[in-house]
This record gives structure tokens, sequence and C-alpha cells, in this order.
């Protein structure tokens, strides 16, 4: 598999780390709900379903092995959402973080934005390595002092302290979500940012909190004739004026809000014609788009349905440009995925550094990598088995039916309960980050 640097030399993917609890029996708050690199890949931020953040720092390397690259150890950790409850329409929020998106970092400090099913909040994440001493008017303690007592004038001075990591809100971007919000994407101005639920979408300024642009709305006036809602939308990374979103009937809207204030519009809409051999009653419900994401030179945009990975070039909306069958051995098993909802799991997929190569997640802790130029493909495990330091991992084939062979397993034996929703990939360099339930694996290239 190429990766992140490209070329035809294969990468064998390694073990490098894995954070999180081994206990069997996973509290609900621990499960990891989104994982995210920031613009340079030093800090690496999960949230889970109890509203924490987790923010891991990548260390420096390792003067002693110089082709060993930094681990990934705890940065910071906080709350980021608690549950609410909303009395109006009695129902209860839940804290779980639905995504983070990275600032681009402009000073010392790094600023990311969390949300959770109404509310967004900017946070700054600042270091502290120094405290002031010498207060005229107060005590080292804080304590204030009667200013008659002040005999003599003090220049306060900053002494070291050991490193402390805050996390404060910056900005809360609350009450603009009727219903629950499934994306933010950051726009290349670095001013504005949108948000996305199921019928709409709103474009806001980081700096203001009280007041938001609804720009695509596909509520209709009489909610019996809903036939569809919006699953995910992303800015291009380089033209400001430019979004897509995506839809549970399979299709992705282009849109250019220099055309409209209202984009109900759209510029231009990508749809695969559905072939009539597959039709069934599951059609609808697995061509459900459940993520699209920019390739990083915006010419190409990916989307992820259920069954599969498709990359399509802007310029050609009638079909995509690649189709990657994720776990085409299910199809046989749509039934019994019905009947245990996991038909409805929403699988989120990430491009590698140069766009060579895509990742995303399947069941029994698989994830799938596919060679856009070699055309190949590959099946890894995250599973604490091989979870040896520099241990490489093996390929993994799974057989769908006829005679197993001996390194195969079979479709039947496929643990629905591990499933990978979650995968990043570093910007620059073959590292990943995979969230299997609870546990985060990080993976990275053999490098010899």
């Amino acid at each position: 598999m190429a990766g992140a640097g490209g070329g035809s030399n294969d990468v064998q993917w390694c073990f490098s780390q894995v954070k999180g609890a081994i206990d069997d029996d996973v509290a609900e708050a621990d499960i990891i709900s989104t994982v995210e690199f920031n613009h340079s890949g030093e800090l690496l931020a999960t949230g889970d379903k109890g509203g924490r953040v987790v923010i891991f720092q990548q260390e420096l390397e390792n003067k002693c092995q110089p082709h060993s690259r930094g681990e990934y150890n705890v940065y910071s950790t906080f709350q980021s959402h608690e549950p609410e409850f909303d009395y109006l329409k009695s129902l209860e929020i839940e804290e779980k973080i639905n995504k983070i998106r990275w600032l681009p970092q402009k000073n010392a400090a790094q600023f990311l934005l969390s949300t959770n099913d109404k509310t967004i909040k900017l946070w700054k994440i600042s270091e502290r390595d120094k405290r002031p001493e010498g207060y005229n008017l107060k005590e080292e303690d804080g304590r204030y002092r009667d200013p008659t007592t002040v005999t003599t004038l003090r220049v306060p001075v900053f002494r070291p302290m050991d490193l402390m990591v805050e996390a404060s809100p910056r900005r809360v971007f609350a009450n603009a979500h009727t219903y629950h919000i499934n994306s933010i994407s950051v726009n290349s101005d670095y001013e504005t940012y949108l948000s996305a639920d199921d019928l709409r979408i709103n474009l806001w300024h980081l700096e203001i909190t009280d007041r938001s642009f609804n720009i695509v709305d596909i509520k209709p006036a009489n909610m019996e004739e809903l036939t569809e809602v919006i699953t995910a939308a992303e800015f291009h990374p380089n033209q400001c004026n430019t979004f897509v979103y995506s839809s549970s009937k399979g299709t992705i809207r282009l849109c250019d809000m220099r055309a409209s204030a209202l984009c109900d519009k759209h510029s231009k809409l990508f749809e695969e014609p559905e072939d009539p051999s597959n039709r069934s009653f599951f059609s609808e419900i697995i061509s459900s788009i459940s993520d699209v994401k920019f390739s990083h030179n915006g010419r190409y945009m990916m989307t992820r349905d259920y069954l599969s990975v498709k990359i399509w070039d802007l310029n050609m909306e009638t079909r995509p440009v690649e189709t990657y069958q994720v776990h085409e051995y299910l199809r046989s098993k749509l039934c019994s995925l019905y009947e245990n909802d996991c038909i409805f799991d929403k699988f989120e997929c990430c491009w590698n550094g140069n766009d060579s190569v895509v990742m995303t997640g399947s069941y029994n802790n698989f994830f799938r990598m596919f060679d856009r130029g070699q055309r190949r493909d590959v099946t890894l495990e995250a599973s604490r088995e091989s979870s040896k330091p520099r241990s490489v991992l093996k390929p993994r084939k799974v057989c769908a039916g006829g005679k197993r062979k001996k390194d195969e397993i079979s479709v039947d034996s496929l643990d629905f309960n591990k499933k990978i929703l979650h995968t990043a990939w570093h910007p620059q360099e073959n590292i990943i980050a995979v969230a299997t339930t609870n546990n985060l694996y990080i993976f990275q290239d053999k490098q010899n």
C-alpha cells in the first residue's frame, strides 16, 4: 500500500500504541465518537459519549533512534459538553461529542470546535509555564492586602513553574439547530464555519455567537412530505464560496454561496444511477451517505455509504470515477444487519496526506485501505492480540462462502459489535488513528 509519501513502495503498517481501558465491559461514556488530527499532525483529539475531549501530543523524535517517531501522549483532557434538558420539548440533550474540527494555528495557542447535538463550542488550548509573583496589593495566595499597609512598591516578576495546559471555552454557539447537528466544517477563510443538522445548514462567523445565517433549508412545509435528510456537509478546502452536503438518498449537492444567500438551488448534483440488478428492500438504506470528504487538493471528493467508498471528480456529476467495495460480502447479510440495527451504522472515511490512499472502517475491528494509483486494497485489524510494539499488521481476508482457506475468517463469525466508525490519517506522515469502541489505536509505517 502506498502511503502519505506516495510512490510504489509497499507500506508495512506496524502497531505503535493503544489508548484506553482493557476491560471487556465498556462504560457508555467511554465510547469514542470522533477522532481528528490537527493541521500539523502534532496533536490528535478524540471526543467521547461522555462529552469529554482528550488531546494527545506527539513527543519529539528520540535522538538515540533518529528513525523512530515520537509517541502520542495525553496533553490535555477536559469536559467539553454536559448533559442538558430541553424543558420546552421535554427532550434530553446528550453530552456526546459528534464532531471536532481544529482551526489552523495562528499563535502559541491552539483552537478547536467541538459539538454535541445542539451546541457548538470554540475551545482555546494554551500552555502556561510561568506564574507572576510579587504583587503589591495581594498576597501570594491571592488574598487582598490592606492598601494602607503597603509602604514600598515592588515590580512583579514571572517565575518558572511546571507546565500547565489550560482549556478554556472562548465562544458558545447555541440555539440555532432544531434537529441534531451531524457536521461542522471550518471554511478556508478561517473566519467562518458551517454546521449541519438533518434539515438545515447554518453559516457562522467564529467571532459572533448570537446569530448565524441559514444557507440550506430542505424542511418541507408539511413534514409528512419529508423524503430525505442531510447526513454530512463540508466546505471546499480552498474555495471559500463552495460547500457540499450529502443526503440519505445517496445524492451529493455542491452549492456556491455567490449564487444566492439561501443555497436551496444547488450548482451541481452528484448521483449514480442505481444498478437494477442490485435493487432490494434495503437499497435506499444502504445508499444513504454517512460521510463526505474533499481531497486535500480540492479536485475530488469521497463519499461513504454502507457498502462502498466512492471517489467523485468535481467536474463529473454523472457517476463516480472510482468505486471501492468495503465489505461486499455483507450484501447477503443485510436482513440480519437490519434486524440488529447495524445497517444504520455511520462509517466515516479519510484521505492520506497526498490523496493517494483512502481509509475507512468495517466490522470485527477491521479497517480498509484503498490505493488509488495501484488499484490495490488491504484489510487490517485493530486488536490487542497484535499489539506488540513495532509488530507488523497481517492483512486479513474474509471468506464470503465456499471452502474457507486457513488464514481466512468466515463471514458468519464476524463480530458486528466490534466496529470501526472513526479513523484519521496524519496530514504529513504515515501515521493513522483508528477508534474501536473505547480504544484508540495508533499505527505507523515500518521504517527500515
